[in-house]
């Protein structure tokens, strides 16, 4: 259990007022520039801008480390004083991975963002947890090479591996756990674990990197990780068109999979994500249902694959292809997609946004989100859909004010609606955004006890002060 000299908590929460000797201990061993006490920064740190989930509880410290060496300091000192300690990249995470729920340190990586080692010729590139991907892949351009992986713009390698995520493009490169290689992580004991070599595939022990891999804080601090990473593409070809209907839409991006062809992306946005589209962007799309997609390969290869796309989509009866044919026109289109989540606030410039990450098998892609449309189209609240639609993953923003309560109440029915309706078809409650504290409460209905007894079991030998990330991923009941 957490100890210590408590102060007024969080409800349901017991947060910890850390010992002076704790304080005088990291004062000695980190910079004193780096050591913060500073009421803003500790704000920042607890109560993220882009979750809606809100605590009382802010950190008691935040501390900004600059290599491995210094995080092993960090955590020990955390381990003999019985102080939470949560880490903290970027904080484009949605589900409360980084609220701080007993207090205690917020450890900041984002000092930690060299680019330590780049194999060419392997393809692979080591880096520091704290290096963003968006950053990582100007770095990589001129060798012809880039990191597959896109989540929000801004992450950071470490918080993407905590997270597990994935992106537009994990429909051709697969999620965050495809793509790693190895990675170095501080465990609670102060131990500094390397999970793997930097060979392409091993069979040698247990896949501690895997385990690694969406642990959201909870087992270990990532510090530093290895990458796979791909040849940059000859040629692509980018396109959209509209529909009718959501169902149709989604139907062709079933088949689109079902064709075998190599699409790298397959993303579907309503009518209502379009409207603030073009309000955030000064377009004027065609306020519709929506599919936009690229093909990869040869220039022939690739015009060949939009001609069997544009016949699947006309025989769901598509309308307004527009094609992006310089480089220009593709970032700027692609760029429209990644800022939805932006764009989704023209709409409601007030409201803050409760964001759902359902994925279902790919063949109940079409049903869980003609179900979901039907009742976001009947709500008061204005709210929109835009999926990753070749992995059946699909997220709904929707736009609620947090100090009505009849509005609070409804944006949670419609979320919870989602999460039920995507496990009743054999989904999961999260796709890609992770667990955090937003999802705790539908662990049970997708896993069964006996899975989530054996992450207790794993956590607690690995944790066993609970003082990695507490309160996140596993439910109370079986875990401590």
């Amino acid at each position: 259990m957490i100890s210590g000299e408590l102060t007024v908590p969080p409800p349901g929460q017991s947060v910890v007022k850390i010992p002076q000797a704790f304080i005088e201990e990291l004062q000695s061993t980190i910079e004193e520039d780096r050591v913060n006490f500073d009421k803003d920064d500790r704000d920042v740190h607890g109560r993220p801008w882009y979750s809606y989930h809100k605590i009382d509880a802010v950190p008691d410290v935040v501390v900004y480390p600059v290599s491995t060496e210094e995080v092993v300091a960090v955590v020990n000192l955390c381990r003999k004083y019985k102080v939470p300690i949560v880490p903290y990249g970027a904080a484009t995470s949605l589900e409360g991975h980084t609220l701080t729920m007993k207090g205690g340190v917020s450890i900041d990586m984002t000092l930690m963002k060299k680019i330590k080692e780049l194999h060419v010729e392997d393809m692979d590139v080591v880096v520091e947890a704290g290096m963003g991907w968006v950053e990582l892949n100007e770095y990589l351009k001129p060798e012809g090479l880039f990191f597959p992986l896109d989540p929000g713009p801004g992450a950071t390698v470490g918080g993407m591996c905590a997270c597990r995520c994935s992106g537009s493009l994990a429909v051709r490169y697969g999620t965050m756990r495809d793509n790693v290689l190895s990675l170095k992580a501080v465990m609670a004991n102060g131990d500094v674990v390397k999970t793997a070599s930097r060979a392409r595939k091993s069979a040698a022990g247990y896949d501690l990197t895997r385990l690694m891999i969406g642990s959201e804080g909870t087992l270990g601090i990532i510090t530093e990780v290895t990458l796979r990473l791909q040849k940059i593409p000859e040629a692509s070809t980018v396109a959209m068109c509209t529909f009718p209907s959501i169902k149709d839409a989604a139907d062709v991006a079933i088949g689109i999979m079902h064709s075998g062809i190599q699409a790298s992306r397959v993303e579907l946005l309503d009518e209502v994500m379009i409207k603030g589209v073009n309000l955030a962007n000064g377009k004027s799309y065609k306020e519709a249902p929506t599919l936009m997609f690229e093909l990869i390969g040869t220039e022939a290869y690739a015009r060949e694959q939009t001609e069997i796309v544009k016949k699947i989509a006309e025989q769901h009866n598509a309308s307004d292809f527009i094609y992006s044919e310089t480089p220009e026109e593709k970032v700027q289109l692609w760029k429209i997609r990644k800022e939805a989540f932006w764009a989704a606030q023209t709409l409601n410039s007030v409201a803050e946004i409760m964001t759902t990450d359902v994925c279902v098998p790919l063949s109940k892609l079409a049903q869980c989100i003609s179900q979901a449309k039907i009742e976001l189209d009947a709500s008061p609240l204005t709210a929109c859909i835009i999926s990753h639609a070749g992995d059946g993953n699909f997220h709904t923003l929707i736009m609620f004010n947090p100090d009505d309560k009849a509005e609070l109440l409804e944006a949670k029915r419609l979320s919870d609606m989602m999460v039920h309706t995507a496990l009743d078809l054999g989904g999961t409650c999260t796709g890609e955004h992770g667990v955090g504290i937003g999802k705790i409460q539908y662990m049970e209905k997708e896993l069964g006890p006996e899975a989530l007894k054996v992450m207790g079991s794993i956590k607690s030998t690995l944790d066993p002060d609970n003082i990695m990330n507490p309160g996140k991923i596993i439910p109370p009941q079986f875990c401590y």
